[in-house]
């Protein structure tokens, strides 16, 4: 039989109370939060024993875990989860942060590309984690692709769209491309790709390239089927998820091993080709989402916690995302209305340029 996780209002207060101060403290601190600590600042009075013995029953609840013999508690991962989701206290957002943010929105001849990359500095900046903002497709219709060889190990894909905006973006080729089986590739997607946007064009990719397989050579197919035309590379003006703040998470990881952790998760995001996960994590509703952990995949490595939340275009369709990634002992308070604010400022952005 699974057993049933607890439940912050089956607490009695003197629980609770303990509870939110372990987490608080830890939150705060990063280290264990000891039965002395508590006794100092607590509402009653009570002995250290009475809280040992509380903390043990949390212990035992699966919402604290002591790292050491003798020392103080630590949050475990559903203890995170019973706080954020049941005890969280979402302060205002700080005026200097506001500003620092606002002052991104900068002025309306800056491309889109140019502000988001702004914002994803402030954010990294404002919050001490590391930021991902997951930019707009363009949506129009795609005319033409073109492959262009610039070296054996760069290239370039030229995707015009219908409404006359072109977008040029420079990747690594897999292995063995030529500028023959670049044109074979070109070819087989301008067969396929008029008339559709970006956002369908892989489903198409994979719909005709397995139908047409014996038409398009080992090569070229590769070039095809690894979606450089729907990639941007990491650094380039129009990638479609910018990370930044990368050093902000390095820094906070003194553990090899977490560090280790840490760049997998970071390649992992750099060398992604579909991207629409991440943007999945925000459409089960509107407003600020909060993963712990291994309650995502992508971040579940590092065991990083990621708060995230849409933004949307004037027809309320969810066309992007922003997000903070840290420690699971990130200031959820604190974040929280950073990323909303965020969110709405570029949702607000996108919309009025529109």
């Amino acid at each position: 039989m699974t057993k049933q996780p607890p439940n912050i209002a089956d607490m009695n207060d003197r629980s609770r109370e303990v509870f939110r101060r372990v987490v608080e403290g830890y939150l705060e601190s990063g280290a264990p939060v000891g039965s002395r600590t508590l006794t100092r600042d607590f509402s009653e009075q009570v002995s250290a024993a009475t809280i040992r013995n509380v903390m043990q029953d949390l212990e035992f609840l699966g919402l604290l875990d002591s790292p050491h013999i003798s020392a103080g508690r630590i949050p475990t991962q559903l203890g995170l989860r019973m706080f954020v989701d049941g005890l969280l206290e979402v302060g205002d957002l700080d005026g200097e942060d506001r500003q620092k943010i606002d002052r991104t929105m900068g002025a309306n001849d800056q491309d889109v590309a140019t502000v988001l990359d702004k914002v994803g500095e402030a954010l990294s900046g404002v919050t001490h984690g590391a930021s991902l903002v997951l930019t707009p497709k363009h949506e129009a219709p795609i005319k033409h692709i073109e492959f262009v060889s610039l070296s054996r190990e760069r290239a370039l894909v030229v995707l015009v769209f219908a409404d006359g905006h072109v977008e040029n973006r420079i990747f690594t080729p897999p292995p063995g491309q030529t500028p023959s089986s670049m044109r074979e590739a070109a070819n087989f997607l301008n067969a396929i790709a008029e008339g559709h946007t970006l956002s369908d064009l892989g489903k198409v990719i994979a719909r005709e390239i397995a139908a047409r397989r014996q038409e398009i050579d080992s090569l070229a197919a590769d070039l095809v089927e690894n979606g450089f035309a729907l990639w941007e590379n990491e650094g380039e003006r129009t990638e479609r998820l910018i990370v930044r703040g990368r050093g902000n998470l390095l820094s906070d990881h003194e553990n090899e091993t977490d560090l280790q952790r840490i760049r997998s998760l970071f390649d992992d995001l750099e060398r992604k080709r579909d991207i629409a996960q991440f943007l999945d994590l925000t459409e089960e509703g509107d407003g600020v989402r909060i993963f712990i952990g291994s309650e995502n995949k992508l971040f579940s490595l590092s065991g990083s916690s990621l708060v995230v939340s849409p933004y949307m275009n004037a027809d309320r369709k969810i066309i992007g995302a922003v997000g903070v990634i840290g420690p699971t002992r990130l200031n959820y308070g604190r974040i929280v209305p950073i990323v909303n604010y965020t969110a709405q400022l570029v949702g607000k952005m996108i919309a009025d340029r529109s």
